[in-house]
């Protein structure tokens, strides 16, 4: 039997509008989720090869960039994001690199030294230059000299002391100290005092997962490193304070070993032929 509706009424379909309320949902939750995303990485910078002939900041981005949001952090601090300073830093960056051809999006080749161009596997990011500190107020990332509390266990090599072995086979220095995440309570990086022979000067920082731990045939440890060569040790970025590291700064030591993977020696810019 068929409803009756009294004339003048309309039948309100409930699944018609539940599927329309879903979609203007959605619709509202991608352009939220899109905006919030550009509190970091945003405003984009043009491609230097563009019809403006050198780099710039992109504007008028669809959704547009949120105004800056307050945060607070642990510490008493407070930041705003998006991060002004990252802006005008994006701004008055200067790219150590040229386009290896006139069309917008070709290849960048490095200018001068390439293992500190900020280019490819040696790029990185502006990030926050004071150090991290656990939920203890204590800082995070520390050589063992500062964190006491940790030691070598009876069963692993004490690594301190050891040569470090660049890529051409050559000693880039030997181990000093031990840098341990207390956060995560693992080796993060090897300190290494620079040998004489490579012109460098007090010690320079080896990230743990660019290190190969290697026992020698007489039985002495030692660390062999891919990435570099022995003479490129004096060149990794020092720290400002030789017993703690910012995030910036671990961001350019590792990114000199990982520039290291392609522009250590020329023959690894060159394609692979067997």
């Amino acid at each position: 039997m068929e409803a009756f509706y009294p004339m003048g009424i309309a039948r309100f379909d409930w699944g018609i509008w539940a599927v329309i309320f879903f979609f203007v949902f959605l619709a509202g939750l991608i352009v939220y989720c899109r905006r919030e995303d550009k509190r970091e990485g945003y405003p984009l910078i043009s491609d230097p090869n563009d019809k403006y002939g050198a780099p710039r900041l992109v504007s008028g981005t669809i959704p547009r960039v949120p105004k800056p949001k307050t945060f607070l952090l642990r510490d008493g601090r407070a930041i705003q994001v998006p991060r002004q300073e990252k802006v005008e830093w994006d701004r008055n960056y200067k790219l150590e690199a040229q386009p290896t051809a006139p069309w917008p999006g070709s290849p960048l080749e490095p200018i001068g030294n390439p293992m500190k161009a900020a280019i490819g596997p040696g790029a990185y990011a502006k990030r926050e230059d004071k150090p991290e500190i656990t939920w203890h107020n204590k800082q995070k990332i520390v050589p063992m000299r500062i964190a006491t509390e940790y030691y070598v266990v009876e069963d692993d090599p004490d690594l301190r002391g050891a040569p470090v072995v660049g890529l051409c086979g050559g000693q880039g220095g030997r181990v000093r100290d031990i840098w341990v995440d207390r956060s995560e309570c693992r080796i993060m990086y090897y300190e290494v005092e620079v040998s004489p022979h490579t012109s460098g000067k007090d010690s320079v920082l080896l990230p743990q997962c660019f290190a190969r731990e290697t026992r020698r045939m007489d039985g002495v440890w030692e660390i062999r490193v891919n990435s570099i060569t022995a003479e490129q040790f004096r060149d990794v970025p020092r720290l400002s304070n030789p017993d703690q590291i910012t995030p910036q700064e671990e961001d350019m030591v590792c990114a000199y070993y990982g520039a290291g993977t392609l522009y250590a020696v020329p023959g690894r810019t060159e394609p692979f032929l067997p």
